[in-house]
Parts: structure tokens; C-alpha cells; sequence
């Protein structure tokens, strides 16, 4: 394909894959919208990638979370993305190839963010563990000191016990020998220290995705897209400039909770096992 143009084509005629992961993901966007409005079961949260330590979180987690996506936008996008190369990059690679490649991106992505997010996460965890090994008001000072609470009224019941929490903090500042204030100050952050641990999810295909455009463009840097009425661009710009606009959707749409580093997670892994592939002389 190396110097020819490229025009993407109709919905007829995908290979399996493709054909079978649009639909999938479809069927669970649509489902999360029915099952939420009907029984009122988040499966966002059941079924987006929580953090690892979490007590919410589940290795199933890791295949699901690509599934999910927080908005029609972000759905679309990813989508149109995954119609667009994966049906040429599964045609070149085989059904099977093809399937190994994508999934190795969503589940590298998801493992980049989550590296990166521990050193965000970990410090935190620490500074309650400390206050928690040895409460004082010494301890308590310098967490609510380092720390934003990552609560609001929308966050339910723990907002009433923050607020509470606060109430006994300034207790205790002002009588460092109140027992009961420190014992409520102990019991919210043992609370918050879950909720915390349980409030990351990830959802969205973004990191697959990206793995298909890096693909995609290594395997055909100088194939002209002609995106219907557009001008014709070398797919090595075009991976750049499309990934650039994925990357901005992602940061706009606050409810997707895919992070840039899950979006490098995936053509990281996706460069790293192409490479692979070329010294195996696998195709």
C-alpha cells in the first residue's frame, strides 16, 4: 500500500474482528444505558478497569474496561478509528494476529496508566497510613495539609461523613487531647482510604486504538488517506494528527477517565510488540 491512496470504504465486507468489536462495543454502550435506567446497576463501575488495590477492582477488569466508553463522542471516535485501520491491519495480519495486537495494546494501555497513577496514589496512601499507624493531630495535620479530598455532595453518603469529619478535625485542633475527635478522625479516613483506593476507573478503547494508528502507520507511513472530500495526507502525518485530536477528545470528555499516559500505554506496547514480530520474521 507504501505510496498509494487510501480510501476507506464502506461497512460491507469487515473482517470478523472488526466486525465483531464494533459490535461489541456497541452492545455495551447501549447496555450500560438500559441496565443503569432499568435496574439502576452501574455497570460502568462493575465493569471499567478499577486501580489494582482497590477492594472494587477485578482482573476481568482488564478485558472489559475497552469496552466501556463515557460518552457517545467518545465512543464514536474510537470507533470510526478502529473501522477505519484495524480492517486493513486485520486483513494484513490475519483474524488472530490482529485480535493478539489489540488486545496486548488495551491491556499494555491499561497497565501504563496504572504505573504511572501508583506514584500519584501511593504518596497519599502513605500519608493515611501514617496518620492511621500513630493517630495524632500532628499526623492528621500534615495529610489534610499535602491532600485535596476527593469529595462533593455527588459523591454520596461519604460526603455527610466528610463534613462530619471536618467538624471533628477542628475539634481537635483546638483540644488535642479530645480521644473522641481523634477516634472520629480515624474512622472517616479509614473510610476515605477505600474510597480513595476506589475511585480511579478507566473506561474506553482509546489505548487499543492507539496501538492500531501507531500500527498502521508503521506499516504504511507513506499511504495517502483520502478521507472522502478531504485532501490526501501521508498516514504517518495523519496517525499524528488524528492521535492529537483522540488526545484532546480524551482530555475534554471528563467522564471517559482515559488518561494520555493509557493512550502512550498502547502504542508504546503496540511499537514494542511489532518490533517483535519483524525479528521473528512473523510477517
Amino acid at each position: 500500500m507504501s505510496g498509494n491512496q487510501y480510501r476507506p470504504g464502506g461497512f460491507g465486507n469487515l473482517p470478523p474482528v472488526v466486525k465483531n468489536l464494533l459490535i461489541l462495543n456497541v452492545i455495551f454502550f447501549a447496555g450500560t444505558y438500559f441496565v443503569g435506567m432499568t435496574t439502576g446497576q452501574d455497570l460502568t463501575g462493575l465493569l471499567g478497569l478499577r486501580y489494582p488495590f482497590g477492594s472494587d477492582f477485578r482482573p476481568f477488569q482488564f478485558v472489559t474496561y475497552m469496552f466501556m466508553h463515557g460518552s457517545l463522542s467518545h465512543l464514536f471516535f474510537n470507533m470510526f478509528a478502529l473501522w477505519m485501520f484495524g480492517r486493513i491491519l486485520e486483513n494484513v495480519w490475519g483474524n488472530q494476529r490482529f485480535l493478539i495486537y489489540y488486545m496486548v495494546c488495551g491491556i499494555g494501555a491499561a497497565l501504563v496508566h496504572y504505573l504511572v497513577a501508583w506514584f500519584e496514589i501511593n504518596p497519599v496512601i502513605n500519608a493515611m497510613d501514617a496518620f492511621l499507624d500513630q493517630p495524632s493531630l500532628q499526623s492528621l495535620s500534615a495529610f489534610i495539609a499535602s491532600h485535596k479530598f476527593h469529595v462533593s455532595e455527588n459523591s454520596g453518603i461519604i460526603w455527610d461523613h466528610f463534613l462530619e469529619f471536618q467538624k471533628q478535625a477542628n475539634l481537635l485542633t483546638m483540644n488535642p487531647a479530645n480521644h473522641s475527635a481523634l477516634q472520629a478522625s480515624v474512622d472517616f479516613i479509614s473510610e476515605y482510604r477505600e474510597y480513595y483506593l476506589n475511585l480511579p476507573n478507566v473506561v474506553g478503547a482509546s489505548g487499543a486504538v492507539f496501538g492500531l494508528l501507531l500500527a498502521f502507520g508503521m506499516l504504511f507511513p507513506n499511504a495517502e488517506i483520502m478521507i472522502y472530500f478531504l485532501f490526501p495526507l501521508k498516514a504517518k502525518w495523519f496517525v499524528i494528527i488524528y492521535g492529537a485530536i483522540e488526545l484532546f477528545a480524551g482530555f475534554a470528555d471528563s467522564t471517559s477517565n482515559v488518561a494520555h499516559f493509557a493512550h502512550l500505554g498502547g502504542m508504546v506496547f503496540g511499537f514494542l510488540l511489532i518490533r517483535y514480530w519483524r525479528k521473528q520474521n512473523i510477517y
